[in-house]
């Protein structure tokens, strides 16, 4: 079997298995209220498969402050050169236009458990039956003080929602003279995209080869090592980058110097650079837990991992990086969508009276562009295991590439085309 058959009968696998169990039944949401909040890869692709799993009888509203869902995946290319803000951008009509979601350009403020419902920023108050929650990540910077006096923030950039950051770290790299140094600091894991950091490395490291080459790309980990797909990594940087990006573990960032430009570190000597790219501890979105649903050391959720409920609020689900996850399971946009489905058929067989599926099954791939145009890749499959109620790796399933090389390309942006279609086409 070849890969790109195999990536498409497990995406085709995990999508059936969420309906097991509902399949018999009439599906009958009884125009039962279903809320989401936010529109990510989680979010979204719940929102629209609440309303195709139940007919399209329940009545689903998806609370999103944009007005166009904007990709993480892929962004590193937009600070790499190789693609632009408009290529990364999908609109959220379509959700509206061909599947009846309600959108609402809005932010929540808070959300009553008990009373079922949630209020707006604009003042409104939104009831529901079920609640979604996809609040993404925040990124905390209370352990790094310079971080947090006044335009620090907007001076050190983190670029990892993408956005107005992306385009500033960019413009930051432009403006930067040839010679200079470019340093990004990643946090202990876990934290959203696992290797995100080092394909971003890869993308400002392919932008110097062609248009600064006496610049360097210094890596600042705080984990012992690089955190996903090791080997290929490090290859791309001692082959194709040798002597342009260093990498250095166990940096342990405690502090910034804005004005500077210096990271300090726990057991590290500082070390000063033209452009800082600084990557913070992250948690749960500010809605979760303001709500008390990021019961893991305040900074994540837990969840049932058939309906992914959330164990602290009933009616109350929660998907994406927000959640603590499973062994094995990064958090990723394809994981997130796996999430959705997952979800919105639990939902769907909650409101209609039909079993939930006691055998979910998730599949995930990561790609990571060490150039513009070579890709490297890690899979994995997760089933879910009733002994323990969380879902695990199965044995022998997905991997990792042989090496980069331009097909893995091709596969990546059909990756990228084919999984914005899936969430909001």
């Amino acid at each position: 079997m070849q890969r790109r058959e195999f990536i498409q009968l497990v995406g085709a696998g995990a999508a059936a298995t969420t309906l097991v169990g509902c399949a018999s039944t009439q599906i009958d949401a009884k125009n039962a209220k279903v809320l989401v909040i936010g529109g990510g890869y989680g979010g979204a692709t719940a929102a629209k498969y609440v309303r195709k799993f139940s007919n399209y009888t329940a009545d689903v509203t998806l609370i999103e402050p944009n007005q166009n869902f904007i990709s993480c995946p892929m962004s590193n290319l937009v600070i790499g050169g190789s693609k632009k803000m408009e290529d990364i951008t999908v609109s959220y009509a379509g959700l509206s236009k061909n599947h009846g979601v309600k959108l609402v350009k809005d932010y929540v403020v808070s959300v009553d458990v008990a009373k079922k419902q949630v209020k707006l920023a604009g003042g409104s108050t939104l009831f529901y039956d079920r609640l979604i929650v996809s609040p993404g990540i925040d990124l905390t910077y209370d352990k790094l003080p310079g971080m947090l006096k006044p335009n620090a923030q907007n001076e050190v950039l983190h670029a990892w929602k993408a956005g107005e950051q992306t385009v500033g770290l960019r413009k930051q790299l432009e403006s930067m003279k040839n010679g200079g140094v470019f340093a990004i600091s990643i946090p202990l894991a876990p934290y959203r995209c696992p290797p995100g950091p080092y394909e971003r490395a890869c993308q400002v490291a392919d932008y110097f080869q062609k248009n600064k080459p006496k610049s360097k790309v210094l890596i600042l980990d705080a984990n012992d090592d690089v955190t996903s797909k090791p080997g290929l990594f490090k290859l791309a940087w001692s082959r194709r980058y040798a002597g342009m990006v260093e990498y250095r573990g166990k940096h342990n960032l405690t502090d910034v110097d804005v004005k500077g430009k210096t990271l300090k570190f726990e057991f590290n000597d500082d070390i000063k650079a033209d452009v800082l790219n600084v990557l913070p501890p992250m948690r749960a979105g500010s809605i979760a837990v303001k709500t008390g649903l990021a019961n893991m050391n305040a900074r994540w959720c837990e969840v049932d991992f058939l309906t992914f409920e959330s164990k602290v609020a009933p009616n109350v689900h929660v998907l994406g990086d927000s959640i603590q996850i499973a062994p094995g399971m990064p958090k990723s946009g394809h994981m997130a969508n796996q999430h959705g489905k997952t979800c919105a058929a639990a939902v769907v067989a909650i409101l209609s009276g039909a079993e939930i599926n006691q055998l979910p099954v998730y599949n995930n791939t990561c790609y990571s562009f060490v150039s513009a145009e070579e890709v490297v890749h890690v899979a994995s499959v997760h089933t879910y295991d009733a002994a323990k109620k969380t879902m695990v790796t199965v044995p022998g399933s997905g991997g990792v590439s042989a090496a980069a090389n331009p097909l893995e390309g091709e596969y990546a942006n059909a990756w990228a085309r084919n999984i914005w279609a899936d969430m909001l086409v």
